[in-house]
């Protein structure tokens, strides 16, 4: 059976993304918001009946960080033909003021452009670790609500809802629940997957993704960790671990002969090359923007060659091969205005395919850790002369190896004030856009430190932008981080997460380190 004939069976009308002549306006602000928090996992199939008034029950909810009095439920998750992701959301005002919703929904990732669009409705396919957004047709930004072509109301008023859709790729694997995500507020994971068709409130529109050609728009989830010691730093796509170690480490200036201090970062990397099944490891020389590329290429060269002699020995698996190249100083991965950024940018990567399972020690666990939500998960300090705090919420393990840290910033004091520690991070943490990204989590046991995920997004001529995968705290929501007297506002962030660890390190800001447990 069809997309497009399971929905006619259900008396919905199937329309192509661009179908303005076929435009129907849907009720925005008739349907009340629902009276509970997040409901009991239902399929979206056993929603009522589109006739009926009652309020759908909701499978997950999260707030605005910009606009708290904006929540956001999923109603609706269904996967059509295997293949494709129907996400129905319901945007709730609890608020006593009219509030808008477009700039909100709209993806942060691209420009904008007509922000009327819902475009940064996605989900999180953490196994293929990338981040997946509606699909675009050729004539629209992408196949989702859309203000002045679906008839909708620029503001929902107060205790009003509004009904919003955006269609994508299904998660691989034919998974039963997935983390769906939204530019407002915290991801929502475990929301359950639905294979019954769609039910839709009246009115409503769903594009059929078959019906003219789409183009599929996926971010890949980058997550960075390095060691304390600044040794090494990892990126993991899902697919390959780039380890990028330390020049500084490994040689002496302008030298290419391993130093004794070299031993034990080269032992852990050829544990992690002992763990993947990829056949090949490519091992690559780089130098900052100093010296000439007459003195760079040949010692990034020679350098790259000492670090695969010294990993051939050190690997045990028997069925690897390895590739040696130098790039001097045309490859770098931060600003060499800075000299931390030139530091990291000394270095040589190795690269390889992802081990399915790295081997960590436990952290070190405490009968008096706090739980999420305790006494002891909160610090306070000052912003703009105002007392603020701030409290964890949760350090959430999602599959595959990734956490969610939420927390919550509030302004305690009786003036409105600006808390702008979140978004600075170090200088060669370089990010497209302004983000909640100055957070870290640390392994003490381990003597690692892990930081917030990037979504990297091809920008032309080959290069890729980097979004922080946390709390925006740009363009729109530039003001997020201006809070009122009495606000709470909550921020998350996305992380990989060591195997084995039940406490982790966190510091946010200039907040106080806080020792957190791993839900």
């Amino acid at each position: 059976m069809s997309f497009r004939t399971v929905l006619s069976f259900l008396a919905l009308f199937m329309v192509s993304a661009c179908g303005g002549a076929q435009d129907a306006t849907p009720p925005n602000s008739a349907t009340s918001p629902t009276s509970s928090g997040t409901a009991a996992a239902t399929s979206a199939s056993a929603a009522p009946d589109a006739s009926e008034q009652a309020p759908r029950p909701a499978l997950a909810e999260t707030r605005s960080t910009m606009t708290p009095e904006l929540k956001v439920e999923v109603v609706g998750l269904n996967r059509v033909k295997g293949r494709h992701l129907v996400i129905q959301l319901r945007l709730t005002n609890t608020g006593t003021k009219k509030l808008t919703w477009t700039g909100e929904m709209g993806d942060f990732t691209r420009p904008l452009g007509e922000i009327r669009w819902a475009s940064g409705i996605g989900v999180l396919d953490a196994a293929a670790r990338t981040w997946i957004l509606p699909y675009k047709p050729a004539g629209s930004p992408c196949l989702c609500s859309d203000q002045d072509r679906d008839g909708l109301d620029y503001f929902i008023a107060p205790g009003g809802s509004l009904a919003l859709y955006a269609v994508m790729p299904a998660p691989a694997g034919n998974a039963a629940t997935t983390t769906v995500v939204t530019p407002v507020g915290p991801p929502m994971p475990n929301v359950p997957i639905s294979d019954e068709p769609p039910v839709t409130p009246p009115g409503m529109l769903i594009p059929d993704p078959d019906a003219e050609p789409v183009t599929t728009v996926v971010r890949q989830v980058v997550t960075p960790s390095e060691a304390l010691d600044r040794s090494d730093e990892t990126a993991d796509d899902g697919k390959d671990l780039q380890v990028n170690l330390s020049s500084d480490v490994l040689f002496a200036v302008n030298k290419a002969t391993l130093t004794p201090r070299a031993k034990a970062t080269l032992a852990r990397t050829a544990k992690l090359v002992d763990s993947s099944a990829g056949p090949t490891v490519k091992v690559e020389g780089h130098a900052d923007s100093s010296g000439t590329d007459a003195i760079n290429d040949p010692l990034s060269a020679s350098r790259a060659r000492a670090v695969q002699r010294a990993l051939s020995a050190l690997v045990t698996r028997k069925d690897v091969g390895f590739e040696a190249r130098g790039y001097g100083s045309r490859r770098p991965l931060y600003s060499n205005d800075s000299e931390e950024g030139r530091r990291r940018n000394r270095r040589v990567t190795v690269m390889f395919a992802r081990p399915q399972a790295v081997e960590t020690e436990p952290a070190a666990t405490s009968s008096t850790s706090a739980a999420p939500g305790g006494a002891g998960l909160k610090d306070t300090g000052k912003a703009d002369g105002q007392p603020i705090s701030m409290e964890v919420t949760g350090l959430r393990r999602l599959p595959d190896g990734l956490g969610l840290l939420t927390y919550r910033i509030t302004n305690e004091g009786d003036r409105a004030a600006w808390f702008n520690g979140l978004h600075h991070a170090r200088d060669w943490m370089s990010f497209k856009h302004q983000a909640a990204a100055n957070v870290t989590l640390t392994d003490v046991t381990a003597r690692r430190q892990y930081l917030p995920g990037r979504l990297q997004t091809p920008a032309g001529d080959g290069h890729i932008d980097s979004y922080c995968a946390c709390s925006d705290l740009a363009g729109v929501r530039l003001s997020t981080e201006k809070f009122g007297p009495g606000q709470v506002k909550e921020f998350w962030d996305l992380f990989a997460l060591p195997e084995n660890a039940a406490t982790l390190n966190v510091k946010i800001a200039d907040f106080r380190e806080l020792k957190v447990p791993v839900q």
